[in-house]
């Protein structure tokens, strides 16, 4: 049960969707944010990329919810699926992605550790690898917008599925329709 009386059954609203309900007025830029970082078109990262990011941030931040439900969204939009995402979870350092994956995942994992822990010498080895000023600009927010949608979930106590296939049904909604409404 969510630390303050939602107004609405939790299960079907269960992680961000019970308080993005509660808070309509808020729900709409959080929204509006999750789709310009993680949906909307970009000019080189994919959006199974991008959520990649964002899983990656939540795994390290501890947040069930956001882990499980953006692990499925990447593994959704990404060729080698589910595979890869736990891989990189388990160890960006060894998974099979990019080196300039592997770079910006370096700088993600550094902001959710405190924003001054991303150093020049962490952005110039994301240059050495490709990474370009948006990538590095898009993975700072990335990653700091999860730590707030991860503290905003947990911080309120939400509850979490337990069955995997309601992220998987989400997954296919973001898919195709993005975040332009809560669920």
């Amino acid at each position: 049960m969510a630390h303050i009386d939602l107004g609405l059954d939790e299960k079907q609203f269960p992680g961000i969707n019970g308080p993005m309900r509660f808070r309509p007025e808020t729900a709409a830029p959080l929204n509006a944010l999750a789709e310009a970082l993680l949906h909307a078109p970009h000019p080189t990262l994919t959006a199974g990329e991008r959520e990649l990011i964002a899983a990656y941030v939540s795994g390290l931040n501890e947040c069930d919810f956001c882990c499980s439900s953006h692990s499925a969204f990447a593994a959704a939009q990404l060729d080698e699926g589910m595979t890869l995402v736990q891989q990189v979870r388990a160890d960006p350092q060894t998974a099979p992605v990019s080196a300039k994956l592997r770079a910006l995942l370096r700088i993600a994992a550094a902001v959710r550790q405190d924003g001054r822990k991303v150093t020049v010498e962490l952005v110039d080895a994301a240059r050495a690898e490709g990474a370009t000023d948006l990538e590095v600009h898009d993975t700072v927010l990335i990653a700091a917008a999860f730590c707030m949608y991860n503290r905003y979930v947990d911080g309120l106590g939400t509850i979490v599925p337990a069955d995997p296939a309601a992220y998987d049904v989400a997954a296919q909604r973001i898919k195709v329709n993005g975040y332009g409404q809560s669920s």
